[in-house]
């Protein structure tokens, strides 16, 4: 007569964080075969090599459109030129203009639509992997003309590689744990049931960048420290890869 193991078994170690199972399970009709669920993780912490920054333009004119954006015109390829002249384009840098606008401003009053001024606005994104140069970059920027800095962000040109390797470290963990486990239960690893893999990345310190509130006060008081532009702290990036991995014992 042949005998069904129904009961299941949950192992904690206090010593390992991950969380892990042991089940006995009956796969077909002529094996009986449990399995070893482990998950387990790694991860890193990386400088980052790569920037983006995007400076925004904004000009205005109370009578016309026109002027405003001849104005923003004139800025605005006074910005992109002096930033294309800072970056690498052989090392896969580049530069480009976007999210182009130009409408009438209206403020209300008493329910009443005035007319104050006609705006323009321009956006130029910088993308670069020389990060020394970003504070630099703000300064010479904001000079020309710049009003804001929308966005600063940094990221790793080898994200998808580092991904790979903390995915093999952690998918070695899993099976040495599994092993571990199963010498416990006085059993062995004898194949893979499942396996799933994600990585992800996450910014471990935020950069320090500038917004109109307050970059035209921090020019000015970089441009009295170095003449190598503002400080800018890019931060760390963690990435983390995780594995649910599950075995088969015999």
């Amino acid at each position: 007569m042949k005998k069904f193991i129904t009961g299941v078994a949950v192992i904690s170690l206090l010593a390992i964080p991950a969380s892990i199972s042991v089940q006995a399970v009956t796969p077909d009709n002529t094996k009986e075969r449990g399995y070893i669920s482990v998950n387990t993780s790694a991860d890193a912490e990386l400088a980052p090599d790569v920037a983006e920054i995007t400076f925004a333009i904004k000009t205005s004119d109370t009578k016309s459109m026109q002027k405003a954006t001849a104005a923003n015109k004139e800025i605005s390829d006074k910005v992109y030129s002096e930033l294309k002249s800072m970056i690498n384009l052989s090392a896969g840098d580049y530069i480009k203009t976007l999210n182009f606008s130009a409408s009438p401003i209206y403020s209300y009053s008493n329910s009443k639509r005035n007319f104050e001024k006609y705006e323009v606005s321009n956006s130029v994104v910088v993308h670069t992997k020389s990060i020394d140069s970003i504070g630099k970059m703000i300064d010479r920027a904001i000079t020309l003309g710049a009003t804001n800095v929308d966005s600063l962000s940094f990221s790793l040109s080898n994200y998808e590689a580092q991904c790979d390797d903390l995915i093999a470290k952690a998918t070695k963990k899993a099976y040495n744990r599994a092993n571990i486990l199963a010498k416990i239960m006085n059993t062995y690893v004898s194949g893979v049931s499942s396996l799933n893999t994600s990585c992800s990345a996450n910014n471990g310190s935020q950069p320090r960048f500038y917004t109109a509130k307050n970059m035209l006060s921090a020019v000015a008081d970089s441009s009295s420290e170095s003449a190598s532009g503002m400080a800018i702290s890019n931060g760390v990036i963690k990435i983390n890869a995780s594995v649910n991995a599950s075995f088969f014992v015999k």
